[in-house]
């Protein structure tokens, strides 16, 4: 069984997160300054309490319109995301990830924020684990003649 914590041993342990207070504006800048697509959103204690993510920028913009950029990440995130924790079976959470339509999903322990889990990932391993699988059967069949 393939677990969520063989997947984050494959990504850099810094996970960035944005504050409750933060605004919209601040958070596109954290996306677009670290290249990625969504924030957990943690309280003063450093809990997760939300995501923010491109697809609330976009429905933000739709709904609410210019004033979004100055409003607080809190009143616009994603409130209760999907969680999973590292022992998880990554095809439950692909499961969870595709009935929901989401692509990264926090990764939790004891309530405490330890990675992110995306779709890309989870496909990264699995081509890097065949991709070494071929490579030693390759070795194999060779030195066998």
């Amino acid at each position: 069984m393939l677990q969520v914590r063989d997947v984050l041993k494959t990504k850099p342990g810094r996970v960035i997160t944005i504050e409750l207070e933060a605004t919209v504006q601040e958070a596109v800048a954290r996306l677009v300054q670290n290249n990625i697509g969504s924030l957990p959103v943690v309280d003063a204690e450093g809990r997760l309490v939300g995501v923010y993510s491109e697809r609330d920028v976009l429905r933000g913009i739709h709904n609410r319109g210019a004033g979004l950029c100055r409003m607080p990440v809190s009143e616009v995130m994603t409130h209760d995301p999907v969680t999973c924790a590292p022992d998880d079976d990554v095809d439950d959470v692909m499961g969870k990830m595709t009935y929901r339509r989401i692509a990264k999903v926090p990764v939790l322990e004891h309530d405490r924020l330890v990675g992110i889990i995306s779709v890309g990932d989870i496909i990264k391993y699995l081509y890097d684990r065949v991709c070494s699988e071929n490579e030693h059967l390759m070795t194999y069949i060779h030195s066998a003649r």
